[in-house]
């Protein structure tokens, strides 16, 4: 939504598993929000942390908003839950829809599952939500992989 707590998380677990499998160079990889609001902010200190502990670097990473150019630029573009899909399926043209995914369509046993939003929960979401962005990263990377 605003880009300063899933998304960018995802961006920055995603890029540390291109580096840990020696692929970085084959990936564009980066995060954006629905929304405007947070524009120019880091992550969420709370995400930054839960990262940190798990060796995952946040702290360069900087909010922005969702373009329509990203829909043609980008071959995959992830969502963490449904209102964020319906959002970026109202920017984006129709024939690029294909490209709009839930990160959890790629973990079987969270298929159509959403991302929980931690950022009005305590501190031990953002883990949880860790939990769930990391699996769902690795799943998505092995597809990517097999492209």
């Amino acid at each position: 939504m605003g880009n300063i707590c899933r998304s960018p998380t995802a961006q920055g677990v995603l890029r540390q598993l291109t580096i840990d499998r020696g692929v970085e160079d084959l990936f564009e990889i980066d995060s954006a929000g629905t929304g405007d609001w947070h524009i120019g902010s880091a992550p969420d200190r709370r995400a930054q942390q839960a990262a940190r502990a798990r060796h995952i670097d946040l702290s360069t990473l900087r909010a922005r908003q969702v373009r329509v150019e990203d829909f043609s630029r980008f071959d995959t573009i992830i969502a963490m839950d449904c209102r964020n899909m319906t959002q970026l399926q109202n920017l984006a043209p129709e024939s690029l829809h294909h490209k709009i995914h839930l990160l959890l369509e790629y973990t079987a046993e969270s298929a159509g599952r959403e991302v929980p939003d931690p950022y009005y929960g305590g501190d031990n979401g953002f883990d949880a939500v860790l939990d769930l962005i990391e699996h769902g990263c690795e799943n998505l990377l092995n597809q990517l992989m097999r492209r």
